[in-house]
């Protein structure tokens, strides 16, 4: 998984789930969520590094939604904002990775977040809401001295958007590969790029635009 580049970089897999595709119906489905592997599989061979996340969601939690509560109805606390279908729960269909992606043991760094009842991050580099409890994710890169990650995942306009600008933040090139993503509103969709964009992030339609990014 390890290549012998000039610099290094990681390859991240966004919630490449299950739970975010067609596959899961009930759940949080991203039209043509599934088909985002080859893209995910052809930027990590540019990596020196493959990262993958997850979110990992109680049966419990107190976001999920219901006759009385429906879906984006707002809900107090500190690390939730609105309530959302349930997902991603740990031994579902919804919790595995799209088939064709790597089993979790081979990447090099793996986040599972959301595990408590009462959080619901959307980055992958914190746990909380405020970005103050780290998962790691920026450690890990510091760690091993990578400058640049490539991007991709589900969905666009949320979970990347909120991990893109957060890697970014925290002084790292990001490279965001559209073919590896999926979104689900096109508004939304374009204010997302745009605010990644604002903040420095170089947009890209396929992993086979990085060897002129790398040459």
């Amino acid at each position: 998984m390890k290549n012998s580049l000039p610099e290094n970089r990681a390859s991240l897999d966004i919630d490449a789930q299950c739970t975010f595709t067609p596959l899961c119906p009930t759940e949080l489905p991203v039209p043509e969520g599934n088909t985002i592997v080859g893209e995910l599989n052809a930027q990590a061979q540019f990596a020196d590094y493959r990262i993958g996340t997850k979110d990992a969601h109680s049966p419990n939690a107190i976001w999920v939604a219901d006759e009385a509560h429906p879906i984006f109805t707002p809900i107090e606390g500190a690390n939730v904002d609105v309530r959302w279908p349930l997902h991603a729960v740990p031994g579902t269909r919804g919790f595995e990775l799209i088939e064709g992606l790597p089993p979790v043991t081979e990447y090099d760094f793996f986040v599972w977040k959301g595990m408590e009842p009462d959080l619901h991050p959307y980055g992958a580099c914190y746990h909380d809401l405020a970005d103050k409890m780290s998962t790691g994710l920026i450690e890990f890169l510091r760690q091993h001295n990578i400058q640049v990650v490539i991007a991709g995942g589900l969905a666009t306009d949320l979970c990347v958007k909120v991990t893109v600008l957060q890697l970014l933040r925290a002084g790292f090139k990001v490279i965001l590969n559209l073919g590896a993503c999926r979104g689900i509103s096109p508004d939304a969709i374009e204010k997302a790029l745009g605010a990644m964009k604002d903040e420095g992030a170089i947009i890209i339609h396929s992993a086979a635009e990085l060897p002129l990014i790398f040459k």
